[in-house]
């Protein structure tokens, strides 16, 4: 798609077109299903910077040298949906290091072609609240990144409900998720 330079001739994209999915099959195994139920999924890049001031500038001058990328969640958790039940296991059963992890696929449904544009990457889960609310199960907390983002493409055979991703530069092997 060729970019434009007059708002008018653009598209506003819905947030419902950026959609999550989450591994919940065994080690080796990936399973992405989609991450439903979620009522927050609010992204932060909270980058780091390097300022500095030169002793012949007025000016500071900043970098970005990295970033601490993290996702605030919240969901209304329904039993027994995969996804809900592998980060409330996590929650609920205070697990941590690598057992406190899990990798989300960010897919861009807007995005040309029948692959779309995806990102997967490693978050460590920091749960912050349950029980929040009176009508509904509510779990919050953050999803932090525990790794470099792998770019790639998804793909799915059912309407989006799961997915399988493929990194740049690899080829798919096996049956699809």
């Amino acid at each position: 798609m060729a970019t434009v330079n007059k708002l008018n001739e653009a598209k506003l994209i819905k947030r419902s077109k950026r959609i999550a999915f989450a591994d919940v099959g065994e080690k080796g195994t990936p399973e992405l299903v989609r991450m439903q139920g979620f009522s927050s999924m609010s992204e932060s890049k909270s980058p780091k910077e390097y300022s500095r001031q030169y002793v012949d500038e007025d000016v500071e001058r900043s970098d970005v040298v990295g970033f601490a990328t993290q996702v605030g969640y919240s969901f209304d958790r329904h039993s027994p949906f995969s996804v809900h039940e592998k980060i409330a296991d996590i929650t609920d059963n205070e697990k941590t290091g690598s057992d406190a992890q899990i990798d989300i696929v960010t897919v861009d449904l807007f995005s040309e072609g029948d692959a779309k544009l995806a990102r997967k990457r490693t978050y460590s889960i920091i749960p912050d609240t349950t029980g929040d609310g009176t009508d509904a199960l509510i779990y919050s907390g953050n999803f932090r990144a525990a790794g470099d983002i792998v770019m790639g493409t998804a793909v799915s055979k059912d309407g989006w409900q799961t997915a399988t991703f493929t990194e740049a530069g690899d080829t798919p092997a096996g049956p699809t998720v």
